[in-house]
């Protein structure tokens, strides 16, 4: 039998544990129980844990509304996001086996220039990173809104300190194949980080689908709008439809929970342990 002390650090953890998912889950709780009431339950002064006629057209009206098209904002979300997780992540991932492995002069010279880049704040480059997509034709285009957050610095530190200890062994025995470093990387290196690059990928696709600044000035006419874009609609000095932005919301969200789930346990592995054990 476990000893009194060790049960009472059991039932504290186990009651830590249950609060904290208590609040991690009230927020989703709330945002579902608004999605099904109508205007006048959301701004009541009585509180209801549940709406008791569950409106459910919420949801209908969200896609039928022709003044949000939200349906096409989810699909160039979804869109944006699939090119922009998995490009990214592979370019950090060249980038960060060339700084770790590749011995090219001037090599420290570019990896601090992308350390450098980590501390320039993003209002500093906003203005001259729409001057260079405008001149090139990106308003309202979703290659516009794709191709500044294809290069992730934060990232390629990450897959070089990963690569810096990967074990030589393996590419000792490439070499003796014949291979170069292309072959290196795409034989030995590149399929031996797949914890790394389905938590970075995971992380890219979140940061994608939740951008809202740069698609905004982008993306001006509706036909660009992303899923984030289409919510603000609902809210503005002019217009207030909270069971519709609260539907929205629920409807946005989504992807990204099931994302979480999928690859939370990448996440954890890929972060925490950024390299292989000798």
């Amino acid at each position: 039998m476990r000893s009194l002390p060790q049960a009472l650090r059991l039932s504290a953890r186990g009651l830590v544990a249950g609060l904290l998912t208590v609040l991690f889950l009230t927020p989703f709780y709330l945002m579902l129980r608004n999605a099904l009431m109508d205007s006048r339950g959301l701004t009541s002064p009585h509180w209801t844990w549940w709406p008791s006629t569950m409106h459910w057209g919420n949801f209908t009206a969200l896609f039928s509304d022709p003044s949000v098209h939200m349906g096409d904002a989810l699909r160039n979300s979804l869109l944006i996001a699939v090119i922009t997780a998995p490009v990214s992540t592979l370019l950090a991932s060249a980038a960060g086996y060339a700084f770790a492995r590749i011995p090219v002069p001037g090599k420290g010279v570019l990896l601090a220039l992308v350390v450098g880049t980590l501390m320039i704040p993003g209002s500093a480059t906003f203005v001259p990173t729409f001057v260079v997509v405008g001149s090139l034709g990106g308003v309202n285009t979703l290659w516009g809104i794709i191709a500044p957050g294809l290069f992730n610095p934060f990232a390629v530190l990450l897959f070089r300190n990963f690569y810096l200890r990967f074990p030589a062994e393996l590419e000792e025995a490439g070499r003796l194949d014949g291979l170069g470093w292309l072959g290196l990387y795409g034989r030995i290196a590149l399929p031996s980080s797949g914890a790394m690059l389905a938590s970075l990928g995971a992380l890219a696709f979140i940061d994608s689908w939740n951008g809202f600044l740069w698609p905004l000035v982008i993306g001006q006419d509706p036909s660009a709008w992303t899923a984030q874009i289409a919510l603000s609609t609902f809210l503005t000095s002019q217009t207030i439809n909270l069971p519709g932005l609260f539907a929205g919301a629920v409807v946005t969200i989504t992807p990204l929970v099931v994302m979480f789930l999928v690859a939370q346990r990448y996440i954890v592995e890929g972060i925490a342990t950024s390299g292989l054990k000798g």
